[in-house]
């Protein structure tokens, strides 16, 4: 490969990370937009964040296609084909982040009335771990540190704790009070929808861990339970007529 086509390949390469590291960014204030509009209540900044999620598809389908052309123009291999191949996965990781964050301020739109704010505090408490994350992984990728990846994908289950804490308080509202049950279920897809943004994370920090270090991550993930069933679940035992 001549000083020409490398220098050009570096500037591919160089174009991709700065459209994805600005992806990322994109995403993360979006996820923070959704978070805020949810406990505020902010109708106008959720149909906002909803209409700018299109701008984040269509950067993604942008990028993916920019990874593709590289890989068939220039045909990599080793560091610089994972390179490549990490970040479709990461910014695939980071449109389906997007598309929860607009599943939150959707749910925001729809609901009538202000949860209770000690409901809202719980969101809270899960939102917090997931943004650290988001941003800690964010970090890993621009800054191509493995231990930072690592870090992000040994510590899912803080989130997962966080949201099954709050499914548990949602569930005991909505069995002490029926007229709980509407608002407590918005609650519970948009912690959800939190929680699912967590294993994103983790998998984008498995790409950055491969992509740096070249290295699968073995072995499963710290994993809470998941509740959301067994929540629903025992709601509706306990709303069923009792049994003889």
């Amino acid at each position: 490969m001549s000083n020409h086509t490398m220098s050009a390949f570096d500037a591919d390469l160089s174009r991709i990370r700065s459209e994805v590291i600005d992806m990322g960014d994109q995403v993360e204030k979006a996820v923070r937009g959704a978070v805020a509009a949810l406990t505020k209540r902010d109708l106008d900044a959720a149909e906002t964040l909803i209409r700018l999620d299109a701008e984040i598809d269509t950067r993604q389908r942008e990028i993916e296609t920019n990874v593709v052309e590289t890989i068939a123009r220039r045909q990599p291999f080793a560091v610089d084909l994972r390179e490549l191949v990490g970040a479709f996965h990461v910014v695939n990781a980071l449109e389906r982040i997007g598309d929860l964050a607009k599943s939150i301020c959707k749910r925001v739109v729809i609901m009538e009335g202000p949860p209770p704010a000690k409901l809202l505090r719980g969101i809270q408490r899960v939102s917090i771990p997931v943004l650290r994350q988001l941003g800690l992984v964010l970090d890993s990728y621009a800054e191509r540190d493995a231990a930072k990846a690592l870090c992000v994908w040994s510590s899912d289950k803080e989130i997962d704790d966080a949201h099954g804490s709050l499914l548990r308080e949602l569930l005991t509202h909505m069995m002490e009070d029926p007229r709980n049950i509407v608002f407590c279920t918005h609650l519970l897809f948009c912690s959800k929808n939190l929680e699912r943004m967590g294993d994103h994370t983790t998998n984008i920090a498995e790409s950055v861990h491969y992509m740096v270090a070249g290295q699968r991550l073995s072995g499963d993930r710290p994993k809470a339970e998941d509740l959301s069933f067994l929540c629903l679940r025992s709601l509706a035992g306990a709303r069923s007529p009792a049994r003889a």
